[in-house]
């Protein structure tokens, strides 16, 4: 199956899924290409999409090519970003989905006022509560709303990853959470800041889920591009 016709039927399970919500929404879709080559992300364009996600620097500083040909293309940081590789990130992405503390947002803002940057983000909630994963606690209203000082920081929404267990009822929980830890933000932020509208969550195994509780972005790997090599 080509990417053109995964994609297809992707897009044609994200209508399905926005009819079962009254929140009508847009849902763009992220094509994950880590582990990829390059070619493979111009494949993913010529059949429509326009914004890849990528998690790890090293990779994308050795895979990135120059590309006149897509000019449209937009280029998002999607894992675990380390305080040592932020300018790095800075120089090879269009925006960093996944800020998970205010010492990481603090330090993104000086390397990107420095740069005369200003940066799109997203700021990462652990949902599941899971040690192993990164992210503000749901609850952590107050230190989110830290992050609304930084200047060159453009805050646009929320990400989280669903629970790994296949427990439907669990994922939709954690999608939930999110939803209403973004709706609390908006009541919240300053005044002077735009309404926070992107919700990221939803991957290859549960987007359908994250659509119909009110997802803007899905990130999608191996429905789009099938099984990753070995990384």
């Amino acid at each position: 199956m080509t990417i053109k016709d995964s994609l297809k039927k992707i897009q044609e399970k994200i209508e399905k899924a926005k009819t079962k919500n009254a929140i009508k929404q847009k849902t763009q879709i992220i094509a994950v290409t880590k582990t990829h080559p390059f070619s493979r992300i111009k494949e993913c364009y010529e059949a429509g999409i326009r914004s890849i996600g990528e998690n790890k620097i090293q990779e994308a500083t050795e895979k990135f090519l120059p590309h006149p040909e897509m000019p449209l293309l937009n280029k998002r940081f999607i894992g675990h970003l380390q305080t040592n590789k932020i300018n790095k990130c800075l120089g090879l992405f269009d925006s960093i989905d996944s800020v998970d503390s205010i010492k990481l947002s603090k330090k993104i803002n000086k390397k990107a006022h420095q740069r005369n940057l200003y940066i799109p983000v997203l700021l990462e909630v652990n949902t599941t509560r899971e040690p192993q994963k990164h992210g503000f606690l749901p609850e952590e209203i107050d230190k989110m709303l830290e992050c609304f000082v930084y200047q060159n920081l453009n805050i646009q929404g929320l990400m989280t990853i669903a629970p790994a267990r296949q427990n439907e009822k669990e994922i939709r929980k954690s999608f939930k959470l999110l939803r209403a830890t973004r709706d609390t933000l908006n009541k919240q932020k300053p005044i002077e800041h735009e309404e926070l509208k992107e919700l990221s969550m939803g991957m290859s195994n549960d987007f359908e889920v994250a659509v119909e509780e009110g997802s803007t972005q899905v990130r999608i790997g191996t429905a789009i591009l099938g099984k990753r090599s070995p990384s």
